[in-house]
């Protein structure tokens, strides 16, 4: 049976490493949106974390994905925990 050509498919928000060295304890929630982007999921339970969350797949492969979680107390930035894309071993 013939293969069919499969689209490779970039989703989320590309964030990068510039993006990250912009941010700084204390922004505010729309200095974030302007350096980071709005972010892909707003927890419904939690305003206070945002995700952007970034993968590039091709079918049913994953060759990378990543994950930057925001955290904010009263509107200000608090924290942030990063995944950044990486390959996933096979």
């Amino acid at each position: 049976m013939p293969k069919i050509f499969q689209v490779v498919v970039n989703q989320g928000n590309l964030v990068d490493e510039k993006m990250l060295e912009k941010l700084e304890i204390g922004m505010t929630e729309s200095q974030v949106k302007y350096v980071l982007g709005t972010p892909l999921i707003t927890d419904t339970f939690n305003a206070n974390r945002w995700d952007y969350y970034t993968s590039v797949s091709q079918g049913k492969k994953i060759y990378t994905e990543g994950k930057v979680t925001l955290f904010f107390k009263e509107g200000k930035l608090l924290k942030w925990d990063v995944k950044l894309p990486e390959t996933p071993s096979e």
